[in-house]
Order: structure tokens, then sequence, then C-alpha cells
């Protein structure tokens, strides 16, 4: 993988967030960074959103002459004592040199790679929690698969996390169920990174190459600084002591022989994928709820990916690239995965069968988790309404219409026909 010269300093790495897929890619991350000495620091901070559970009975861990299975306790001291996130990824081992952390601004202290992996609602937030205890000159990958949508506009969340903290932020994204990696099962996902050309010896060529997305925060103009935080923004070096965050030093901290890796450069475009897919699995789920059979669900994700490619084209078009919908793990092959057994997927199929509303299952399946499709959906109806846009994009505008009641299910054919 990386082949990277001895650095005086090696990178420290923090996962913001703990939940099932945050978990999982903490333990990827954990067992890189042990296995590469040379480049990385081996303890990983893990920020934990700290609450009191307690080990479920039918867990392997459980023990009922121990009070830290029967009676209540802080999360992160289970996650520590046991190694293992007891509540959001039961029964999988976790790394020793991962460690969780309550303190988000302690977890993040002096690490100089920071990897994002929690709901999009939190995050705007957090990053304010963030400032003035981050290194300056830091780097991020945001797992969040979502977008961020304003009156304004609409932004990647890697855009968003790059301009409140002043750092240049790429994105993770695939065909990735976070159970699935965590047991190992193999994989392939989708980083975007496009390296500032200032932090590496060998920044990524360019050429076909798609730019990363449409905020340059190395050179941002006064009219983009003020539409995002009022304040100038500058991007500060990588200090040439550490190894350089390129294509080749993602790979080695991602790459797992489960968990096989494609590093490009389309910000935008992985994370237009991460988002938009979990609208187009509810569409799927709501015709496999009705029993249409797989002949109806391949045209839902036909219809749903011809608009995604759309989508990326009318409001990132000089940033994304086709291929990344059509040829990456980000793209396609996400899109079946959710489309098949994710939980967009599935809380939409019960909540056909069953009659009730999403919110219902949503509450009943996910543990305290969120969907992220359901409130995707909402945010990108509305900015599709706002600028007259909904005809040009009928399954996005359906699926939100159904969501609230406005439409029924079973017209969800004549919906997306369009010029579909």
């Amino acid at each position: 993988m990386a082949t990277l010269a001895p650095h005086e300093k090696k990178h420290k790495v923090t996962v913001v967030g703990s939940g099932n897929w945050g978990s999982a890619i903490a333990k990827i991350v954990a067992e890189n960074t042990k296995a590469h000495p040379d480049l990385f620091e081996q303890e990983v901070q893990m920020w934990v959103f700290e609450e009191e559970t307690t080990v479920p009975e039918s867990s392997k861990k459980y023990d009922a002459s121990s009070e830290l299975s029967t009676k209540p306790q802080k999360l992160t001291k289970l996650i520590n004592h046991f190694h293992e996130n007891v509540k959001y990824l039961p029964n999988i081992a976790l790394p020793h040199n991962l460690v969780a952390n309550p303190s988000l601004q302690d977890s993040v202290k002096g690490s100089s790679i920071l990897i994002f992996n929690l709901p999009h609602q939190f995050i705007g937030g957090l990053c304010d929690q963030m400032k003035g205890h981050i290194l300056p000159y830091a780097r991020g990958i945001s797992c969040i698969k979502g977008v961020n949508v304003s009156s304004d506009g609409i932004s990647l969340f890697s855009e968003s996390i790059g301009a409140k903290l002043e750092i240049y932020c790429g994105a993770l994204s695939g065909a990735n169920i976070a159970n699935e990696v965590a047991q190992e099962k193999f994989c392939e996902t989708t980083i975007a990174y496009d390296p500032p050309a200032m932090d590496s010896q060998n920044p990524t060529p360019k050429g076909p190459t798609p730019k990363s997305s449409q905020l340059d925060l190395t050179k941002i103009t006064d009219s983009t600084e003020s539409k995002l935080t009022g304040r100038k923004k500058k991007l500060r070096p990588m200090p040439s002591e550490f190894p350089p965050v390129d294509h080749a030093l993602m790979k080695t901290l991602f790459h797992r022989s489960y968990f096989h890796v494609r590093v490009v450069s389309d910000v935008a475009g992985v994370s237009l994928g991460g988002a938009l897919k979990n609208i187009v699995a509810l569409a799927a789920g709501f015709v496999s709820g009705l029993g249409w059979g797989d002949n109806a669900k391949a045209a839902i994700m036909r219809v749903g990916l011809l608009e995604m490619v759309k989508f990326g084209k009318m409001f990132f078009a000089e940033s994304v690239h086709t291929g990344t919908f059509t040829e990456e793990s980000a793209g396609v092959a996400d899109l079946i995965t959710s489309c098949s057994g994710g939980r967009n997927f599935r809380c939409a199929r019960m909540s056909v069968e069953e009659g009730v509303g999403i919110g219902v299952v949503e509450k009943r399946e996910l543990n305290g988790q969120m969907l992220q499709g359901t409130s995707t959906a909402r945010e990108v109806n509305g900015f599709l309404r706002m600028r007259g846009l909904e005809r040009e994009f009928p399954l996005l505008t359906a699926v939100q219409r159904i969501l609230e009641g406005e439409a029924d299910v079973k017209n969800l054919p004549d919906l997306i026909e369009g010029d579909a």
C-alpha cells in the first residue's frame, strides 16, 4: 500500500461517532493504525455520545453475577471494559487500541485525521463544539450519507465540515451494511479525497480527474465565505513532519482484506451517491411491501440511478463525474445493497406491509437510531420545490409525497413515469 519515507511525526486518528457504522469504521481504522506503526499512532480515539445502558441478557458478555451486566452503566465504560459496543454493535470484538471517550473536545485533541460518522442532523452542532480544539491543519473524512440543504442551496457534508472547521475533508461511501462489515464479510467502499497540493509531495494528477467539490477552501472568495459563515477561511498546510495525507495514506488507513478500498477524487459524486440512494431505497421498500416483486424493484432502481446522475450534473456540474455513480461502490453498488437489505428499504417495506407510518417502524426497529432516507427526502424535496424542479425528479418527489400522505403508494408507477 503506502510506501512512504519515515517522518518525524505520526498521524493520530479520531472517529467522531459510535453507532453501528461508526463502531465498524473505528474497528477497521484501529486495526490499521496498529498494523502501520510507522505512519500512525496506535491508539484511536472514538467519541461516544454518553448514555446509560445495560448489557442484554442475550449478549455473550452478560454475567448475572456482575453489576456491569445487571445495573445500568455508562456506555463508554462498557465499551472500554468489554471492547465491544454492546448497544450498537453487539457481539463484535473491537481492537484494544480503540478507546471510547465521552468528551468530544478531549477525543479530537491532537488528532491530525478526523473521521466523522454520525447522523447528519448533529454534525453542525458538533463542529461548533470542536472549534478551537482541533489541530488547525487536521484533515477529515466524512462517512455521513446525506446532503446539507438550506434556503441558500445544497452542499455536501464534507464541504460543511470543511467550512466550519477550516480544514479539508473528503468522503467515504459504498455498499457497506455496517453489521456485515463488522463481521468481516467481504465488501468494497469508495473514498473520495482530492488532496490539496500544499499537503503532498505527489498530489493527485489533474486532467480528466474531477475536482473534489464546488468549494475550494484554498481559494474562497468574499461571497463564498459570507454565504457559508461570514468569516474568512484559510486552509493550513499539513506540516512536512507528517506523512503526506494522499491517496496512498487513505488506502492504508481504511483498506482491509475484507474491506477493499478504491480511492478517487470526486467528493461530490461519492457524497451525493450516499445521500440520494437512501431516497431510492425507500421507494424500493414501498414496492416490495406491496409484493410487486423484483421487476418492480429493478425499475425503481433504474429510474433512481438516472435521477441521481441528473441531480449531480445539475447542481454540481463542475465536479461530479458520471462514472462515480455507474462504476464505483459509492454509486450503483451502494444503490443495489440499499435497495436489497438496507434499513431504509426494510423500514419502508414493513411500513407498507403493516399499514403504519414509517416513523412507527423506525422507532421499533432501529434501537434509538434514525433513518436518513426520510430526512434526506424531505430536505431534497424542499430544495427542489423552491426552485420549481419537482417535475424534473419524479421519483425523488413521489417518495416525499408518499411519506407525507399526499399520494398513495399504489400509484407510484404513474407518479414516476415522467420522461424516465
